[in-house]
């Protein structure tokens, strides 16, 4: 096998500036589908393969793989990230007092939410991470991204895009079937993917969305949120990029809130390496903090682990990410 190796005990764990550059530059999609692209990976989906991905719909059967949105959620205040504030602006008390200066008896209920984007389950946009610099496609990251937001590869232009057929890697099921949970700190390798992958009698290939399940989601339930946003966290090792980019998946997404294992591989100071090799340079699109929970238990009743998959992010223009429900249909 050419590249980087996929091993991670190959990691020079003092440097990660040459691990992640020596990546960056072997799987860099720059240029691929044309200098004024705005989808990256995304491109992968096409037309045929929603068709096909539609004929897996067997039960009928969805399943929405969204966490809630509320003030119980995860977030801590990092980088000034919170949990959604919801707030009635009319309410029955004001109905039934009739103070709403509406006629004949009618009466209503409004409201409104303040909450960062990546707060819940959301997609990181293309215009989420740099890499010296440099946004996905080679754009300098400051013509990219500015304070009227994302002007170039905005989570907008995702939004009729995100349909195709989905697969449940349940990690956390495949290597510890006794508690179906990875230990935090667990970095996941390419030999995980593709040994859980054929334990589930299923191919990963062009165009797919590919949903990893570490089941932290499912400890963090059970044991309080403790430090699930930003915290020590099972995820893909900074090794699976090589993986990531010969497969030509679509997208990826995780029940964790980084995607990449954390504490990250390196004994010198480093923050989301994956994340630097995967959106500038790849052009993938990443999903974080997804309940993966009751679409693993139906996978592992039916033995089938691929269906139609719809995740479209809200089209909010200029923003580099957006949080959504996405939905299995079996």
């Amino acid at each position: 096998m050419t590249g980087p190796s996929e091993n991670p005990a190959d990691l020079d764990r003092s440097n990660p500036e040459a691990e992640i550059g020596a990546r960056a530059e072997a799987y860099r999609n720059w240029g691929r589908w044309g200098e004024d692209d705005v989808l990256g990976t995304l491109n992968l989906i096409d037309p045929a393969h929603r068709v096909a991905a539609a004929g897996l719909v067997q039960e009928g059967r969805v399943i929405s793989l969204a966490q809630s949105f509320d003030t119980n959620g995860p977030q801590k205040g990092w980088r000034r990230r919170t949990n959604p504030v919801h707030t009635m602006t009319d309410t029955g008390t004001d109905a039934e007092r009739a103070n709403q200066g509406f006629p004949h008896g009618i009466g209503g209920a409004d409201d409104v939410i303040s909450m960062p984007l990546q707060c819940s389950t959301q997609w990181d946009g293309l215009g989420h991470i740099f890499d010296h610099g440099f946004a996905w496609n080679g754009r300098r990251a400051g013509d990219v991204v500015t304070s009227e937001g994302d002007l170039v590869t905005g989570i907008e232009h995702a939004a009729s895009v995100i349909v195709s057929r989905g697969v449940l890697l349940d990690v956390g099921r495949h290597l510890q079937p006794e508690t179906g949970e990875l230990a935090d700190g667990y970095a996941i390798t390419a030999a995980d993917l593709e040994a859980c992958a054929a334990a589930e009698g299923v191919t990963i290939g062009r165009g797919d969305i590919v949903l990893v399940r570490t089941g932290q989601l499912a400890r963090t339930r059970r044991d309080g949120w403790g430090d699930y946003a930003g915290g020590p966290a099972p995820g893909l090792s900074l090794t699976t990029a090589g993986w990531l980019h010969r497969t030509e998946i679509a997208a990826i997404a995780t029940d964790t809130w980084g995607f990449e294992v954390r504490p990250n591989e390196f004994d010198a100071p480093a923050f989301q390496p994956l994340h630097q090799v995967v959106i500038p340079n790849m052009g993938l699109t990443i999903g974080e903090m997804w309940d993966l929970d009751e679409l693993a238990e139906a996978c592992a009743s039916s033995g089938r682990y691929e269906f139609l998959l719809s995740a479209a992010p809200l089209p909010i223009t200029g923003a580099v990410g957006s949080p959504i429900n996405p939905v299995a249909v079996l």
